[in-house]
């Protein structure tokens, strides 16, 4: 492969596998909201938010961590301000102490934030105001959950960028599953060593917590209770564990990828377990969370960091490419598991984080070992059946343009049900 596809492999796995504590839509509320606060000066008398529609849909089911269990975009904005450190950025409320916990529930309750539906933005958008007396600041975040693109104070302009998208800001357009299987098998370890190890020991971490302590609905455990140790359980609920943790408030952090934690615990998991009960050396392990990284972040390019599609069959997808690379498959045999699984389970909606999310990882995952079974027996869903195209990468298009665009309404049609705008004994 030439140069400068490579060196942008090795750039995009470096700045997208970074931790992250806690689900990264309230995270990001809270890290606007202590910066606010910082640039303010002072503790505001009041704050409001607003938001896009995926950020209120991501933020309205699941725990803010360090939060004692509180869950909504108010709590996150309220914590974030009362013991948030900006300087941490995605780890922001990593230092929260029982005092902040119990002023954030006792200004929840009178009502010091308030969140409003902002329209006509991205998808990912967060705008934080926050007044002390006739003092205002505001810290907008756009496209990426740490992309501040506004700060102002008193209605001065401090900062003002503009607000590029998210594929702009790290170049993916040289994504491709044949670039990507040869980059995992030429690429210097030593270039990326530290990030995929960091990825193996957060992720593993926080999984092992789901799998010993009762976190959300136990979907992890519950695998391993009904299925078994099969190989496959256990790589599938590896996945499920660290997201029965992750959206029921764990404050342990986890190596994300595409802004997400589940997706980046979807496509690490399965592969780290799966090398590690297989007897796979440390370095073919190293090699396949490059796979399996790249080919979810190939898919995300399409589809765009929020939407109405379920960013865990990306992942899953990349975890099943990993472990047909894990097996020994061809790179023919890699593409197909990509194509197999997304064709199967490219339908599953994304309606916000909470902990059944831990419930479509195992879904996807399925669809992903499945996928993986039949690539290795040399099948692959054929061209014009549904959205399988001639060849891998344009099914990767196919199935991302219908969850960019085809699902544009699905995830409006989803958000007013779950904000009480859709009448249901209507219909």
């Amino acid at each position: 492969m030439n140069q400068k596809t490579y060196d942008c492999y090795v750039k995009i796995l470096k700045t997208e596998l970074v931790p992250a504590l806690g689900c990264t839509e309230p995270i990001a509320l809270a890290y606007a909201s202590a910066k606010a606060v910082d640039v303010l000066g002072d503790f505001p008398d009041r704050m409001e938010a607003l938001c896009s529609g995926n950020i209120i849909k991501n933020v309205k089911g699941v725990k803010v961590p360090n939060s004692g269990g509180l869950k909504g975009v108010e709590a996150a904005v309220i914590l974030g301000a009362a013991g948030g450190d900006a300087s941490k950025v995605l780890e922001v409320l990593e230092s929260v102490q029982e005092k902040d916990r119990e002023r954030t529930a006792a200004l929840l309750k009178d009502r010091f934030c308030t969140c409003l539906l902002k329209e006509g933005v991205p998808n990912l958008y967060i705008e934080i105001h926050a007044f002390k007396g006739a003092e205002t600041a505001v810290v907008r975040i756009e496209q990426t959950h740490t992309n501040i693109t506004f700060i102002s104070r008193n209605g001065a302009v401090l900062f003002e960028k503009e607000a590029v998208s998210q594929e702009a800001m790290t170049d993916k357009s040289l994504l491709n599953l044949n670039d990507i299987i040869t980059f995992a098998e030429e690429v210097d370890l030593d270039l990326v060593k530290d990030c995929l190890e960091r990825q193996i020991e957060y992720n593993m971490a926080i999984s092992e917590e789901g799998l010993k302590n009762n976190w959300g609905a136990g979907v992890g455990r519950t695998i391993l209770e009904t299925f078994g140790q099969d190989v496959r359980w256990k790589s599938i609920a590896r996945a499920a564990a660290g997201s029965d943790a992750r959206m029921s408030g764990c404050s342990l952090p986890v190596i994300i990828i595409s802004g997400s934690g589940n997706q980046g615990m979807t496509c690490s998991l399965p592969v780290i377990e799966y090398a590690r009960s297989t007897g796979a050396s440390h370095e073919k392990l190293l090699r396949a969370l490059c796979i399996s990284n790249l080919t979810a972040q190939d898919q995300k390019r399409y589809i765009g960091p929020l939407s109405a599609y379920c960013g865990a069959v990306c992942a899953a997808a990349g975890a099943g490419a990993g472990i047909t690379y894990l097996c020994g498959g061809t790179a023919e045999q890699i593409e197909n598991t990509v194509i197999n699984t997304i064709v199967n389970a490219g339908g599953i909606t994304c309606d916000g984080a909470k902990p059944s999310c831990a419930a479509k990882i195992f879904s996807s995952l399925q669809a992903a070992f499945l996928g993986h079974s039949l690539a290795m027996k040399g099948f692959r869903f054929e061209a014009g059946e549904g959205l399988a195209m001639d060849t891998a990468e344009d099914t990767v298009k196919a199935i991302g343009y219908m969850g960019r665009e085809g699902m544009r309404q699905t995830d409006i049609e989803i958000l007013n049900m779950m904000i009480g705008k859709t009448d249901l004994s209507s219909i």
